[in-house]
């Protein structure tokens, strides 16, 4: 059952992009159809099972926090823009990430990277290692919170600190 779900929305999702790329042409069905059949059993013969599942309160938490954070955030940079007096202090600063899966921790890294004044420089084994416009602010807390937020929208468990990796904080 859970095989025919996943193809099912996997036909529905394919079904839509050619139908977006045909332009709702009537007649790209007759050369469509294979394909996205053909799209569908190839994605799930490639790609593997998720080991998560979106949770719709949790998921609606994230983009709530998403975008009081995007704001908050955006007024800083801009303040700190249009204000010299206010400090700024470059840098880096790593994270141990908790979160259990490469696509979680890929969304937790594109994440603060969409957050004005963080910028994601890449992963250092199980730490994520980000550019800040300011090592002054409560930076590994925001990311923290990112991150529980992922984990609650995906219905993950974290993985405990010391399972994460070693991760410093501010580094120049």
């Amino acid at each position: 059952m859970r095989l025919a779900l996943r193809f099912t929305e996997r036909l529905v999702a394919f079904a839509f992009v050619w139908w977006v790329l045909a332009e709702g042409e009537p007649s790209s069905w007759l050369f469509g159809v294979p394909f996205v059949v053909l799209a569908s059993i190839t994605s799930l013969r490639l790609t593997p099972a998720r080991a998560w599942r979106l949770r719709a309160g949790g998921t609606l938490r994230f983009i709530v926090f998403f975008a009081h954070q995007s704001i908050v955030g955006g007024v800083d940079v801009a303040l700190r823009a249009l204000r010299p007096s206010m400090p700024i202090s470059p840098g880096f600063v790593s994270y141990p990430v908790r979160l259990p899966t490469e696509s979680a921790r890929v969304l937790l890294a594109d994440t603060v990277s969409l957050l004005p004044g963080t910028l994601s420089s890449g992963f250092e084994g199980d730490t994520l290692v980000m550019h800040v416009l300011d090592c002054n602010l409560p930076i590994l807390d925001d990311v923290r919170q990112v991150e529980s937020r992922i984990s609650e929208a995906l219905g993950l468990s974290l993985e405990p600190a010391a399972a994460a990796g070693r991760g410093g904080g501010a580094r120049e």
